[in-house]
């Protein structure tokens, strides 16, 4: 594979050569920004090798870098061994971002080469802040001459959700949208927002593995709405995505062909639109060229949507609380078969069990993402990719790490466990008892109104600060209702977002701790904001344990925990038996209650 790679960046380096190019960037996305892209836009994976989510690279006539963050620096480190590529890693103190490094080459005015599909508006701008003399090329699908075969762009089956599962109407979510382009003194906005899309239509698909969008595009006037979807698969759609679309039709929505946006956008004052709204980072330079051939007025500026979508309405909430019952079913009987498998499966065969048991649930529509099933020094990688062969074994000993999640029509998870196998290490037992420390003490949070995540991230990190220990990803991410298991626009991390949290955000609290070569720990649940009370000093907000799964207590120093903290945990393992054990197998519901027992 290796000397793929480097034919591959010759080949790219020859592209360069013959078109005046000084350097040519890469992005890890697609041209909707999306962070899991559809296969035909893996093309940091196809020039690199490289298989991690996140991830851009640059390729000069003398250098190939490729820019990820703390996630992945391990993974990095061996796939792009000899390749060529070297690793430039982000989210650290010394972190040079791609702007910026290329600035440090003091080339006075390069020809930087994107290509124009996945390199937004906002990526451009960094770009020429930071190197003023640049002229920025961009050119659509630019990979494409070197890569026989490449994937299409993908088609699958349209669905539509009704008022009774997801809580509001497509007329009443547009409304609220034309309230706000109204407010804003413009006419129209554009999306390409795939779950921004999805939500405020009430349609669904599975165009992104783990992901159920559909790749198109949506603008959106005072009085039309036309979406972009038709692709060539749809010259003969299936009966569903024909209802779909006639229900569309019905409601005022004008289905047009995918390929047909730019010109869409380029005619858009010849159809009666002065000023159009669009986010930066969610537009593409092919598109903003064509946008600007037409408008004088282009209004860059956030989507209200992606708060809009992130409180959720109470039936949402309801149908949330019901997916995590339903998938903490699945956790429990899956640890209960894990208990006597030691010594017997793999990490592949374990993760395909715990897949198994959610196929079986009604309503089930797929992974939320990868299964991370990852024992001893694989769970040390926070995204560990579980190899279909030669994975490890799960040994009578240590600590096995599982992150998994499901997509239900009614709901999307996302839950860890670190599970003990057998004896641990008394460096394991520490870590796993301080990271569960951060955890409960994240979860048990009261905060006032108005508080921004990265405003209590130090919750979760203090037990192990205090330790001169820490971990490099966020603590918490948004989730989507039947939707993308990462959204914002909250977050609990350290970097400076002050959107606060508001009740009916959903966020996850994960902090972790990886040591390379020995293991990994990561104890994770989703929690729902709510209110919890006012009195003279303000409103009082904190959190609702959705995730139903116990937390296993036979690896825990519990002369680490405080009173509190052992309160926590042994109310959240009783409210976890109270609720699944009538529905679970006898033997389960056994085990379950052997397992949750007050410490």
């Amino acid at each position: 594979m290796n000397a793929v790679i480097c034919e591959r960046l010759e080949a790219v380096r020859t592209l360069m050569r013959e078109n005046g190019w000084d350097i040519l960037i890469i992005t890890g996305s697609d041209p909707h920004f999306s962070e899991y892209p559809a296969t035909r836009w893996s093309q940091v994976r196809f020039l690199t090798g490289f298989t991690g989510e996140a991830g851009d690279v640059v390729v000069t006539a003398g250098h190939a870098g490729l820019w990820t963050d703390t996630r992945y620096f391990i993974q990095a480190r061996t796939q792009l061994e000899g390749t060529g590529v070297e690793l430039h890693k982000m989210r650290v103190p010394e972190q040079v971002p791609i702007p910026q490094w290329i600035a440090t080459l003091g080339l006075e005015e390069p020809v930087i080469a994107v290509d124009g599909l996945c390199q937004s508006v906002a990526q451009a701008q960094e770009l020429q802040e930071a190197v003023p003399g640049a002229r920025i090329v961009p050119v659509a699908d630019i990979l494409s001459p070197l890569w026989p075969g490449r994937p299409a762009v993908p088609s699958s089956p349209v669905i539509t959700l009704g008022e009774d599962t997801v809580g509001e109407s497509r007329e009443v979510k547009l409304r609220a949208l034309r309230k706000w382009l109204v407010l804003r003194g413009a006419d129209a906005v554009f999306l390409s927002s795939l779950d921004q899309i999805a939500w405020l239509l009430n349609v669904r698909g599975s165009d992104v593995e783990y992901n159920p969008v559909v790749i198109s595009y949506l603008l959106v006037t005072m009085d039309d709405a036309f979406w972009f979807v038709r692709k060539d698969a749809f010259e003969d759609p299936d009966p569903e995505t024909e209802d779909s679309f006639a229900e569309l039709a019905a409601d005022g929505i004008q289905i047009k062909d995918y390929a047909d946006a730019a010109f869409a956008l380029s005619s858009l004052k010849l159809d009666g639109v002065d000023r159009l709204c669009v986010d930066p980072g969610q537009l593409n330079l092919c598109l903003r060229d064509a946008i600007e051939s037409s408008l004088p007025q282009v209004e860059y500026c956030s989507s209200p949507i992606p708060l809009m979508k992130a409180v959720k309405n109470p039936t949402e909430i309801d149908g949330m609380r019901d997916a995590h019952v339903e998938d903490g079913l699945v956790m429990e009987k899956f640890l209960y078969w894990l208990s006597s498998r030691a010594g017997q499966v793999d990490e592949w065969q374990a993760a395909q069990y715990l897949g198994s048991l959610r196929a079986e649930v009604p309503g089930y529509r797929g992974d939320s993402f990868e299964t991370i099933s990852a024992y001893g020094p694989g769970a040390a990688l926070p995204h560990y990719v579980t190899p279909r062969e030669g994975s490890a074994l799960l040994e009578p000993h240590g600590l096995y790490l599982v992150d998994s999640g499901g997509q239900y029509v009614f709901g999307t998870t996302d839950i860890t466990r670190t599970v003990p196998l057998g004896p641990c290490t008394p460096l394991e037992v520490e870590d796993y008892t301080l990271v569960l420390k951060g955890h409960i003490d994240l979860a048990m949070a009261i905060f006032p109104r108005g508080t921004a995540g990265c405003q209590i991230d130090a919750l979760a990190r203090e037990p192990l600060w205090a330790a001169k220990r820490n971990f490099g990803h966020g603590t918490g991410h948004g989730v989507g209702f039947f939707l993308n298991v990462h959204e914002g626009p909250q977050d609990i991390r350290q970097n400076f977002n002050s959107q606060p949290l508001l009740p009916g955000m959903i966020c996850s609290d994960e902090p972790g701790i990886y040591r390379e070569g020995m293991h990994g720990v990561r104890h994770e649940n989703l929690l729902l904001c709510r209110p919890v009370g006012d009195n003279e000093f303000g409103s009082w907000l904190g959190w609702e344990p959705l995730t139903l799964c116990h937390f296993d207590t036979s690896c825990l120093d519990v002369s680490l925990l405080t009173e509190a903290e052992k309160t926590w945990l042994n109310n959240y393992n009783e409210h976890v038996f109270s609720v699944l054990s009538p529905r679970l197998p006898s033997e389960v519901a056994q085990w379950l209650r052997a397992m949750t027992l007050s410490i």
